[in-house]
């Protein structure tokens, strides 16, 4: 895969217009699947009382210290403007961003790698390691790991064991998730399901050398972690990150995390291979101004990131001397060439929407069963794979459509209309038979019949009066069929006497 893959073209006056793309028709893959619908897996999900109050506890706590933060801010509604702006011209100018992006990482020393897809992505990484990581005792090579979701999206961890290679995740929440062979349920906070007491457990079961006495303290589970990773830090031979960003016009790239583990990753080994997605770049070093603002905030309520690394190709006796860069596409240029739904590709991974969704709040991130749960994972993963993958069509309804999503996206993703947009194509995809083949397709298509035509609206207002006695005061609660999947969750309230067109008629009409 080359920039020649991605064919963009836009009007010369404006870069918000129509885009026309050369390959959209790759999806994603790699852990991007709902592999039940939503509404079954939430419902599972949602029994689990300590998983509700764990994640009650920690999105409200971030939630609050994020709104502290913002406060602070009187240009807080510009910064987001201008975070908005820049990510829109990243994606209209994405081929030629990253042209130039490659030039400048290739001039610096480092080597460009394009991947079409994970299992393409998977690939290059594996053999660069095989090529730079020596064997071990056990016959097998060890790479060390800084948190990244895009190896998540494609599944590398899984794909180097399949070639002798074991991946140490060097992240504190995400060396929990690996040492409890648990999947990650948040972006930003990993392990947001499990409290302390749990933790200790996983460290006393996969750590060989953590102390048989450890408490739950976390000052002593953070030691516990420490210890057992200095040493992989020390002698590891390759590393591998992730981007937060990348820079165009000089090649660099960086990590901002809250631990200190991303810098020893990106400093101590010999050779360092970072797996990036096409839309994490920014056009110049200045464009960091507005995100290393917004970002922190938005993430973990700090006003700023406790580290911040960054890096430009190689330079002599200082950090790796062999640096290389695997640009992702996944999906990505197949949800660029949706005029409505590239603006997913705006996001910046601070998880600020599910911190304030209410669905994701009782879910839970493993109930979306892709890497990126919560609002933006229920538009972004959609985008990536099609609604057509597996059930992720069900996705897009994980959502009340109230709207806190949108007022908490730094960079202004409309996500609540993207979720619309995407019902409608699950509709018309997975749904668009003549003939409906579930309750659920026959009572979307008979809404459908009634909602397109005044006159039939009118005929149904016409019998709510009998509607009205026919059902309880208390309302329906526990109706059979499809409709059970409704009134399993929440009662349906009694029809009114009349409908608003009747009321109006009779109140209002001259």
């Amino acid at each position: 895969m080359t920039t020649r893959d991605i064919d963009v073209t836009l009007p010369r006056e404006t870069h918000n217009d129509r885009t026309m793309l050369g390959m959209p028709t790759v999806p994603g893959r790699g852990n991007l699947r709902e592999v039940a619908p939503f509404q079954e897996a939430s419902a599972h999900e949602s029994q689990n009382v300590q998983l509700r109050t764990n994640l009650r506890n920690a999105t409200h706590s971030i939630q609050d210290k994020r709104d502290q933060r913002v406060a602070e801010m009187p240009d807080w509604e510009q910064l987001r403007d201008a975070g908005e702006a820049i990510k829109s011209d990243v994606i209209a100018r994405l081929p030629e961003l990253l042209e130039q992006f490659e030039a400048a990482f290739t001039a610096r020393g480092g080597h460009v790698h394009w991947a079409r897809d994970a299992d393409e992505a998977n690939d290059i990484i594996a053999g660069l390691v095989e090529d730079n990581a020596r064997v071990n005792e056990q016959g097998r090579r060890d790479v060390i790991k800084v948190k990244s979701m895009a190896t998540q999206e494609t599944g590398l961890n899984e794909a180097l064991a399949d070639r002798g290679i074991d991946a140490l995740e060097t992240d504190l929440a995400e060396l929990i998730v690996q040492l409890g062979n648990d999947l990650p349920s948040h972006i930003l906070v990993p392990a947001i399901h499990r409290n302390r007491e749990e933790i200790r457990r996983i460290f006393l079961r996969g750590m060989d050398d953590v102390d048989p006495d450890l408490d739950s303290q976390p000052a002593h589970l953070a030691e516990a972690s420490r210890k057992h990773l200095r040493r992989r830090f020390l002698s590891a031979d390759v590393a591998v990150s992730g981007a937060n960003f990348g820079i165009a016009d000089t090649g660099t790239l960086s990590v901002v995390e809250s631990e200190g583990n991303g810098r020893m990753c990106v400093t101590l080994p010999k050779t360092l291979i970072t797996l990036m997605g096409i839309e994490k770049l920014l056009p110049s070093f200045g464009d960091l101004e507005v995100f290393m603002q917004l970002l922190p905030r938005s993430s973990t309520g700090e006003r700023m990131n406790p580290y911040s690394s960054f890096w430009t190709g190689v330079a002599d006796s200082d950090g790796p001397e062999n640096v290389h860069v695997v640009l992702l596409d996944n999906g990505r240029t197949r949800a660029l060439a949706d005029e409505h739904g590239r603006e997913a590709l705006h996001c910046i991974r601070c998880s600020a929407c599910m911190n304030v969704c209410p669905v994701y709040q009782r879910s839970g991130g493993h109930a979306y069963g892709s890497v990126y749960p919560g609002p933006i994972g229920a538009i972004l993963t959609p985008l990536l794979t099609g609604v057509d993958e597996a059930e992720n069509g069900t996705l897009p309804y994980a959502s009340s459509l109230c709207g806190a999503c949108f007022d908490a996206c730094p960079v202004k993703i409309d996500i609540p209309t993207m979720l619309t947009r995407l019902r409608a194509q699950d509709d018309e995809v997975n749904h668009g038979e003549k003939i409906p083949r579930t309750q659920l397709d026959a009572a979307l298509k008979g809404a459908k019949w009634m909602m397109s035509d005044g006159r039939r609206m009118n005929l149904i207002g016409k019998a709510l009066p009998i509607a009205h006695i026919t059902t309880p005061s208390e309302g329906m609660t526990d109706l059979p069929g499809i409709g059970g999947k409704w009134t399993g969750t929440r009662d349906i309230p009694q029809p009114p006497k009349s409908s608003f067109r009747s009321w109006w008629k009779d109140n209002r009409d001259e």
